[in-house]
């Protein structure tokens, strides 16, 4: 999927790292002392990012849609070339942000216990809930629990917890990028990777996650600026030319990074032309949807913060409205159908993003277990010094 707060959540992606610390510029005499300065007043909170929550959910957004849209490409050849455009773009550019965002995780033992409580036990939970999901709503009643053969969304919880451990690797090697391509191409002409995990897309998104963690603050920057946002138009107009061009000429499993060159009955050579080429694309089209984000608080920052409850959750009615039949009415292949699935789609997942439902599903999505882990006795040490230091007497207790 933090150093966040607990009201962001754990496996939220965590900030930056911080700035760092400057003593502060002498007051002047007979000033009021400020806030953080007077005594038993707690330490303002670190501000989140607003840019790259409004990233999160803009692109979280854009996954549900692409989910809605999946049934419509048959029928209408516009669905299909925005599902194309989407596709190339969204998941890369979620995978960048975890990525720039695990730059500090060091395999250190609270770096584990966060990275086992905030992706691996969710991925254990959901992967049983879809299962069961399957069974009673899928007519598939034996359909099997498995936790190596990642079913719908899971695939990305395995994926982040596989790629954030290998962050250390990453950060030693010469050329992290190249490398990350390299190993994404020799993944694409591989037919006997296998299932498990859904290791071709572990490691054909690979080069997505590494760049994330080789970009610095002034690379956001760049693409935020005024002539950014203006190219972005021409380029992502030209984009979606060239997806109803492709539409119906182009397997679109291409986009799923899920399978081999030869398991999509192409020939082995052309997974190294695809994963390059595609690559390039999304990449620019990634810059162009990092130019459009804005960079101010809006009513919707705040539900960045949610985007992973959005995802796993918002799973249960993508498939449902397929087992359900949801799209067999023919008003919904029609353009104000096509429009109303695309408004909910996007309602959707804005609610299940919310704080309320983020409380409501936070023993799934992040629970605390402390009986699990041992405790570290001395940073227990550490916190109950500090704090005798702050608030000596029995006014000191840690909060």
């Amino acid at each position: 999927m933090s150093e966040t707060s607990r009201q962001a959540g754990r496996h939220a992606l965590p900030l930056p790292l911080a700035r760092p610390f400057q003593h502060p510029p002498p007051r002047p005499a007979g000033a009021a002392p400020a806030r953080s300065e007077t005594r038993g007043q707690p330490e303002p909170a670190k501000q989140r990012d607003a840019f790259f929550d409004n990233a999160k959910y803009l692109a979280i957004v854009l996954v549900a849609m692409g989910h809605a849209w999946e049934p419509l490409r048959g029928d209408s050849r516009a669905a299909a070339a925005l599902y194309i455009t989407v596709y190339t773009f969204h998941m890369p550019a979620f995978i960048v942000i975890s990525g720039y965002f695990s730059r500090s995780f060091d395999a250190s033992p609270n770096r584990i216990k966060r990275l086992v409580t905030g992706i691996a036990v969710p991925y254990v939970i959901f992967e049983v809930a879809y299962t069961f999901f399957k069974r009673w709503a899928g007519g598939d009643p034996d359909h099997p629990i498995s936790l190596l053969d990642p079913w719908y969304l899971t695939w990305f919880l395995a994926a982040l917890f596989i790629w954030r451990l290998t962050t250390p690797l990453w950060k030693v090697v010469r050329r992290p990028l190249p490398l990350a391509l390299a190993i994404a191409v020799l993944a694409s002409v591989s037919p006997d990777i296998g299932d498990d995990l859904d290791l071709q897309r572990v490691l054909q998104f690979l080069p997505f996650f590494v760049l994330g963690l080789v970009l610095k603050p002034e690379h956001f920057q760049m693409v935020r600026r005024r002539e950014a946002r203006i190219l972005a138009v021409p380029v992502f107009a030209m984009a979606l030319a060239v997806a109803y061009w492709a539409a119906p000429r182009m397997n679109a499993a291409w986009f799923y990074r899920r399978d081999s060159a030869q398991e999509l009955a192409a020939p082995g050579w052309s997974g190294a032309v695809m994963t390059l080429a595609l690559f390039g694309c999304s990449l620019v089209l990634v810059a162009c949807f990092f130019a459009w984000v804005p960079g101010r608080r809006l009513w919707f920052t705040v539900l960045g913060a949610g985007t992973l409850y959005g995802y796993l959750l918002h799973g249960f009615l993508a498939k449902g409205s397929r087992f359900w039949d949801w799209y067999e009415a023919d008003w919904v292949h029609r353009p104000l159908g096509e429009i109303t699935v695309t408004l909910v789609a996007g309602t959707v997942i804005t609610l299940l993003c919310t704080p309320p439902v983020q409380r409501m599903f936070r023993f799934a999505m992040e629970p605390e277990m402390t009986w699990a882990f041992k405790q570290d006795v001395t940073a227990l040490a550490k916190g109950s010094g500090e704090a005798r230091i702050k608030k000596p007497g029995r006014e000191g207790r840690a909060e």
